[in-house]
């Protein structure tokens, strides 16, 4: 870690709702007297926000693969010098919807790029800096993504990248599964909740 802080991310597919569990676990933080950060990718800052409207409403038209790549990483290269690395430096916890896994698992399995290339582009991008936790939220897109009515750019993009990014979040968890908590999206919010505070807070320093 780059200091006393806790950097905790949510990775999901498309069509998953994290906002209950960033919420739940954001408040438990909160109770323990420690300063809670919770942002997003992309979007979570000015330039992030233009960006994030880039790359995913439809009114832009098509966007090369490599593009969309290069406009994550911008993406987290300003989130992380704006906003993550700051208040880690503070001894905060981050929560932070998405982070790099959506960007090799989108990216580069799902737009079918090179994932090597690609995981170098995002790991200069964010200077190297990895989560202390992963919780990846697992669910079949047939269940997810195929069930959103209005779709964005990325939701919009097939069944076939929906399911290889999928298994490319699976592979990235068991690559690393030290830093990693895979739980089935479709279990109880409550036993979710409860798994994702007890593996925080054992990670957790003292206030």
């Amino acid at each position: 870690m780059v200091s006393e802080g806790l950097f905790v991310v949510f990775e999901v597919g498309d069509g998953v709702g994290k906002s209950t569990q960033t919420t739940l676990l954001a408040d438990w933080v909160a109770q323990q007297g420690r300063e809670v950060v919770v942002t997003l990718e992309p979007g979570g800052t000015e330039v992030g926000s233009v960006l994030r409207d880039l790359v995913l409403n439809p009114k832009w038209g098509d966007v090369s693969p490599r593009a969309e790549a290069l406009m994550y990483a911008a993406d987290k290269a300003q989130h992380v010098d704006e906003v993550v690395l700051p208040a880690l430096r503070r001894g905060a916890v981050v929560i932070s919807d998405r982070y790099v896994d959506s960007m090799l698992a989108y990216q580069g399995a799902g737009r079918d790029l090179d994932v090597d290339r690609v995981e170098q582009i995002a790991r200069w991008a964010t200077q190297d800096l990895l989560p202390d936790l992963t919780v990846l939220l697992d669910l079949d897109p047939l269940f997810g993504v195929a069930g959103i009515a209005e779709k964005d750019r990325l939701e919009s993009a097939g069944d076939s990248v929906h399911q290889r990014a999928r298994q490319g979040f699976l592979e990235l968890a068991a690559r690393d599964a030290q830093h990693y908590l895979v739980v089935p999206a479709r279990d109880r919010q409550e036993q979710i909740a409860e798994l994702v505070i007890a593996r925080v807070a054992s990670l957790l320093s003292p206030a």
